[in-house]
């Protein structure tokens, strides 16, 4: 059984929280408030590390993002992630950044998550069943699919925003086809560099993409390509 007494998982997530806030990472407290929510150790593998700032992995050639990553991205989508919008997570992977878009947009909104790794699609739907966003999981605001990411998820199109939490070599078109004009994608890209790239789309469909950071992602390729890294 989990210890969700003091000095227990609660407080620990709280504390990586207040430290993302102390360097200047969390800005926002909407931002602060959801991942403060969201326990991130019940996202990751029983391991003494899951409250440090550091990325995971989590099996199958996958990772979860390291805390001031995930940070980075919702303070870069806040505005996109108001109650009622909709929003896609690629490359869900624990399930924990698609758990917390969910919580920002609410019973009215929703929010998919793709992950084309059966196993970890499974257990993200388990991790999002322990924590705070189960609710929205069992009324069908949050929902997890087994699907190339690449393709994105046309059923809920169009996304006020889109998250891909694993690096493309180009933008992929279809993910650009679902964003709805005034969205936002955000999405690391590139092979040896990488960088994180914010595209906007305009209220005429056209684009704006500029560099946000350069990161270090693995890459975004098919079930196949992964397994055999």
């Amino acid at each position: 059984m989990e210890n969700r007494s003091a000095g227990g998982s609660i407080d620990k997530n709280k504390a990586l929280v207040a430290y993302l806030k102390q360097n200047g990472t969390i800005k926002s407290k909407k931002v602060a408030e959801v991942m403060e929510t969201i326990d991130r150790g019940l996202f990751v593998p029983k391991d003494v590390l899951a409250y440090v700032d550091s990325p995971m992995a989590i099996g199958f050639s996958a990772t979860i993002s390291a805390p001031h990553m995930h940070a980075a991205c919702l303070e870069l989508l806040e505005d996109h992630l108001k109650p009622g919008m909709h929003a896609l997570d690629v490359g869900s992977g624990t399930g924990y950044l698609t758990a917390c878009f969910a919580m920002m947009v609410g019973p009215q909104g929703r929010a998919v998550g793709v992950e084309h790794i059966p196993e970890l699609v499974a257990s993200s739907i388990e991790h999002i069943n322990k924590s705070a966003a189960s609710s929205l999981l069992k009324d069908g605001s949050l929902s997890v699919h087994v699907a190339d990411g690449r393709l994105g998820w046309p059923e809920a199109a169009p996304y006020d925003a889109i998250h891909v939490g694993a690096a493309a070599p180009e933008i992929p078109h279809a993910l650009i086809e679902q964003l709805k004009p005034g969205g936002r994608l955000v999405i690391p890209v590139g092979t040896l560099i990488q960088e994180l790239k914010v595209i906007d789309k305009k209220d005429d469909g056209s684009i704006t993409v500029r560099n946000e950071l350069p990161v270090r992602y693995v890459p975004l390729t098919s079930r196949e390509a992964q397994l055999h890294n």
